[in-house]
């Protein structure tokens, strides 16, 4: 896959990304306004309430107490599933811009792992090339040897008629020249087998995901945060977070949630 089909497909995938993290956006202010509206209505309910407790304490009954209390606690309940859900909308956007962190990690792994790919296998036909030329220069090295070797004394004798110093002559003469040839040709061997037996090209491995060693881990698996999870509600939890398939969940539960320790801890109080 080419560089610009890598980048093809990572855009198609941010397509709808602006348009989640926008509705997010819009969500965590609009429970925050009303997180901020139950916040005021308590401030004023509380300065009402002391100050009718401290000017009319004999004309209020326990009965109207009781009641403008459980109104301030209901107010108080309001704001704080405001601020959960706000905290809740915030995790989860969080996610969706690492969901597309992580693979533009993966994908951009992938594509250096198929330019080395590509250049371990350009290495390999670029030495068997090499080796080929080296065979073929041996090959042309022999036939050239063979076309540079002289007749033979016998022939040099029948047809050209020279005397018996010059017989010899020539002889030592091709003996020599036989000498030269054949270690050219062993010269020519030696280089050849050195090429064919170079060091072989390795492939390179895929790279895997980088993981930053400074990264917090997290969860009974002990590894770095990836898709979903959830977060303890017990303020004291060692750990916090989870995933969900760690802890075996597959979708969000409704209410508090503790991990499985905290579980325990809690049953045995």
């Amino acid at each position: 896959m080419t560089s610009a089909l890598y980048l093809e497909n990572y855009l198609d995938s941010l397509e709808s990304l602006p348009t989640e993290l926008e509705r997010n956006f819009k969500l965590m202010r609009k429970l925050d306004d009303r997180a901020q509206t139950a916040m005021k209505s308590i401030d004023t309910h509380a300065k009402e309430y002391m100050k009718n407790l401290v000017t009319n304490k004999d004309a209020m009954t326990e009965e109207e107490r009781k009641k403008r209390l459980h109104e301030i606690q209901v107010l108080f309940g309001k704001a704080k599933e405001y601020s959960d859900d706000k905290v809740q909308l915030a995790i989860q956007t969080y996610e969706l811009v690492d969901k597309q962190i992580r693979r533009l990690d993966n994908d951009l792994a992938r594509f250096e792992g198929e330019i080395q790919e590509k250049a371990s296998s350009t290495r390999s036909k670029s030495e068997e090339a090499v080796v080929k030329k080296g065979r073929k220069k041996t090959k042309d090295a022999k036939v050239t040897g063979k076309k540079k070797q002289s007749p033979s004394s016998e022939d040099e004798a029948r047809g050209g008629g020279g005397t018996a110093a010059q017989v010899s002559k020539k002889k030592k003469q091709k003996v020599n020249q036989e000498k030269e040839n054949r270690k050219g040709q062993k010269n020519a061997e030696v280089e050849e087998s050195e090429k064919e037996s170079g060091p072989a090209t390795h492939p390179s491995d895929v790279l895997d995901m980088p993981v930053d060693p400074n990264e917090p881990t997290y969860c009974l698996c002990h590894q770095v945060s990836y898709g979903e999870m959830i977060g303890c509600d017990n303020p004291d939890c060692p750990i916090e977070w989870f995933h969900f398939a760690c802890v075996g969940l597959t979708t969000k539960p409704k209410g508090k949630w503790f991990c499985p320790k905290c579980t325990q801890d809690r049953k045995k109080k």
